[in-house]
């Protein structure tokens, strides 16, 4: 096989489009003889380690090195957590909270009076329960609200402990009041048997029935996957959202509840099963006003992230806060492990003709030998941290196993210690009878109860994001006040921070180059005008760049010409943009390569990693958890292509352009934004309020609606939209090309957007050095004014000429 195809499919392919082997055109004698490769690289051949076509080597390669890193990571991280004094915790949860989200101010107690602490709104359990149980809610964020249950014992109580049940769990099954959890996993009622004052929040469960919109379309997406998306645009993220509100919780039950006469407040305490576990982790290492954390079957290694619900994954996360050093934070409060059985997922729900789209990931009981591992980097995490008190730190997380890692959650020993850190007394055989039958089946109205009170929830926090959504240009505006140059030198000057900026916030950046580049190529095509040959370069051990390079045939000895970079869109391929519209399924491209290699231009068509479907969308999975993205490794194929191009004795390394469709117009966003020798830059059929291009949850063409969940990069609502990367782009020239067809996006958007992005260029003085080009057509090239574009400021011949005056 050859990197692209086998060399009989690629000719095939070229002869169907009118691009024959054999006929060569202009000045032969410049270009090496056939079978001979280019200036400067060597021969690629059919038993280089990396044959096979080049776009399944370029994902199989970049999947390697994100699994070597992933397992690295752990001991990365440990050799990172150092004692400093106590600053380093403080950094540490100030760098957690930001991952999560959980980042917005959460509106304020009312007050000291119990009464006041918690809207009770109802009963739940008969008044002769052992336990009161009352339906009750309380305020988190500004319309957001914990919704659940209130359980309180009827003598005063010891302590206060918020549990989180599985994000399938109601509270009322959660709390033994109808069926559906294991009587051991009952902890609000075991907990408040023992004299523990409980309050169970509704966590946002797993069923698809409210994730979409019905003037739209509705998706298989669970409801967490589908406020991921939306609030990973934004800096938010499910995990945040609950753990504010245990958060909101320790600031009204910890004052509200008192012990007798004495004015103290209660010990207070969380735990968690499953999803609910992760959120109490998270809580607890956030506050230390939390005394006891109780973690049941959520704990271990997160290595394996990607494999899980895309809604666990956070960004940067395993950089520095792996399970063992998010428990590290809690200490030395005292922090029970329980290695238990949790409700395992398959996978999403099903997907149906009228609901698709959700990313696939699944839960599974973690095997004990990884608890017991990651428990052990706990200690040592939490020994490195305290420094002189680290021994004492370690000793207080704790293990405990309920029947070898496989049993029910709430374990008696696991309660017991998680009691006796709060003040409770231990459990007792069959500790406290449940304040409801949990035998009987649910009260009549339950479910539709369960479900008015679960879309509750849901909505509050789609309307809090979609909030955030309509004020993020400010936060932009801040961020970018700054960046107001006066000349093209001044905004030369600027570009700088803000790349960095963009570079380090949600693309990611890869270690520099650690290979030699060791470019290899061969002649594969030739016709009238130009010869063809594809590429492959090293960029880091077994993560390679390559394409297909278009060499007019005209060129004179000693003359360099301008190079355009020509990039396919979704599950393409280089050829894609060489063949013609006579070969079925590259119609949108219009073979704008070939015609500018044709007309003049070198032309690079690379291949990006954006093919494959879920095997490229998995690499997305793996590289936010290590601070990177997609774009991370496509920014960096294409520093090392310019580093090869500019080496080419027929290639002028000032005047390199970028020419992308659809996923190569978004590559026209971020690659010359973040890449100064990219010479100027055309988006053709991406260009739009991005943002609202991914969190929208009002129109058909958002990707909230639609498969492509890699599209959410973290908090980039906050710091870039497509304007603010133009911005980046200027002085150099930058150029839209937009079909009013196109279902990319509405005019509306692409119009207010573009608005935005020029202004840069007129306060600069250099307004004709920005154009946006409408045409009636659809998702396609049109390569009208792109072209006259090229010709006035990347011509192929020559310097670019200056405007008339």
């Amino acid at each position: 096989m050859a990197p692209f195809a086998t060399r009989a499919l690629l000719l095939g392919v070229l002869a169907a489009c009118g691009i024959m082997p054999g006929v060569v055109g202009g000045h032969e004698a410049d270009l090496p003889a056939p079978g001979a490769p280019l200036p400067g690289m060597e021969p690629l051949d059919d038993d280089d380690p990396l044959a096979g076509p080049l776009d399944e080597a370029m994902v199989a390669g970049i999947d390697r090195w994100l699994s070597r890193r992933l397992a690295a990571a752990p001991a990365a991280r440990e050799a990172a957590w150092t004692h400093d004094g106590g600053q380093a915790a403080a950094r540490r949860r100030d760098r957690l909270r930001e991952i999560v989200g959980a980042v917005d101010p959460r509106v304020e107690p009312p007050g000291d009076d119990p009464a006041a602490a918690l809207e009770a709104y109802g009963p739940a359990a008969a008044a002769d329960a052992p336990v009161a149980v009352t339906r009750a809610r309380y305020d988190v964020l500004e319309g957001v609200t914990a919704d659940g249950l209130w359980l309180e014992p009827r003598e005063p109580p010891r302590a206060v402990v918020i549990a989180l049940g599985d994000a399938d769990w109601t509270p009322e099954a959660f709390a033994g009041l109808v069926p559906g959890v294991p009587s051991a996993a009952q902890l609000p009622r075991r907990l408040a048997a023992l004299g523990a004052a409980v309050f169970v929040p509704t966590l946002i469960d797993r069923d698809c029935r409210l994730s979409g919109n019905p003037a739209v379309r509705f998706t298989n997406q669970p409801h967490r996957e589908f406020l991921q998306r939306m609030a990973f645009q934004l800096g938010r993220h499910p995990l945040g959202f609950e753990v504010q509100k245990v958060l909101a919780g320790v600031d009204r039950l910890r004052a509200g509840v008192r012990r007798g006469s004495d004015g103290r407040p209660l010990p207070v305490g969380v735990c968690g099963v499953g999803e609910g576990a992760i959120v109490a982790l998270v809580a607890a290492a956030l506050d230390e006003r939390i005394d006891a954390a109780l973690v049941c079957g959520a704990f271990g290694p997160r290595e394996e992230v990607w494999a899980e619900p895309i809604y666990r994954n956070v960004w940067s996360q395993l950089v520095a806060h792996g399970d063992a050093e998010i428990a590290a934070l809690v200490a030395p409060r005292r922090l029970i492990i329980e290695a238990c059985a949790v409700p395992e997922v398959a996978g999403p729900p099903a997907p149906t003709p009228d609901r698709r789209g959700a990313a696939p990931g699944g839960i599974v009981t973690r095997p004990v030998e990884g608890v017991r591992a990651e428990a052990e980097r706990a200690r040592r995490a939490a020994a490195a941290i305290h420094g002189a008190t680290g021994r004492t730190a370690a000793a207080a997380i704790v293990l405990r196993e309920s029947a070898g890692g496989r049993g029910p959650a709430g374990g008696g020993p696991a309660l017991d210690d998680f009691g006796a850190a709060l003040g409770l007394p231990p459990a007792a055989d069959g500790d406290g009878a449940a304040p409801g039958d949990g035998a009987a089946a649910p009260p009549p109205g339950f479910a539709a109860f369960a479900a008015t009170r679960q879309a509750r929830q849901f909505g509050e926090i789609v309307r809090f994001t979609q909030h955030l959504h309509d004020v993020c240009d400010r936060t932009r505006a801040r961020v970018w006040r700054e960046f107001s140059p006066a000349d093209p030198a001044a905004a030369e000057r600027a570009a700088g921070r803000f790349r960095d900026l963009v570079h380090d916030a949600f693309i990611g950046r890869l270690p520099p180059a650690d290979v030699p580049a060791r470019p290899r190529c061969r002649r594969v095509l030739d016709d009238p005008g130009f010869t063809g040959y594809e590429i492959v370069i090293d960029v880091h051990p077994d993560v390679i760049a390559g394409g297909l390079l278009l060499v007019p045939g005209d060129i004179r000895p000693g003359e360099r010409r301008a190079v355009v970079v020509c990039q396919h869109g979704l599950e393409g391929r280089p050829i894609d943009t060489i063949a013609g519209p006579g070969s079925e399924g590259f119609a949108a491209y219009k073979a704008f390569a070939a015609r500018l290699a044709r007309l003049g231009w070198v032309v690079y068509a690379p291949q990006n990693p954006y093919r494959g479907q879920d095997r490229f969308r998995v690499l997305q999975r793996k590289a936010n958890p290590l601070g990177l993205s997609l774009f991370s490794f496509i920014v960096a194929q294409h520093e090392r292509s310019l580093d090869v191009l500019a080496a080419l004795p027929f290639v002028d390394p000032a005047r390199i352009g970028f020419y992308g469709l659809s996923y190569g117009g978004k590559t026209a966003m971020r690659v010359p934004a973040l890449v100064p020798r990219y010479a100027l830059s055309i988006c053709s059929g991406d260009f739009n309020d991005w943002i609202r291009k991914v969190v929208s949850v009002e129109h058909g063409t958002s990707y909230m609606f639609h498969g492509e969940y890699e599209m959410p990069e973290w908090n980039m609502g906050h710091v870039a939209n497509y304007a603010e990367l133009a911005w980046l782009v200027a002085p150099r020239p930058f150029m839209v090309e937009r079909g009013h067809r196109d279902g990319c996006a509405p005019d509306e958007w692409v119009a207010a957007e573009y608005a935005r992005a020029r202004l840069p260029f007129v306060r600069m003085g250099i307004p004709d050095r920005t154009e946006i080009e409408w045409f009636d057509g659809p998702h396609t090239i049109n390569g009208v004014g792109t072209f006259r574009f090229l010709e006035r400021f990347l011509p192929p011949r020559g310097p670019p000429r200056e405007p008339a005056p």
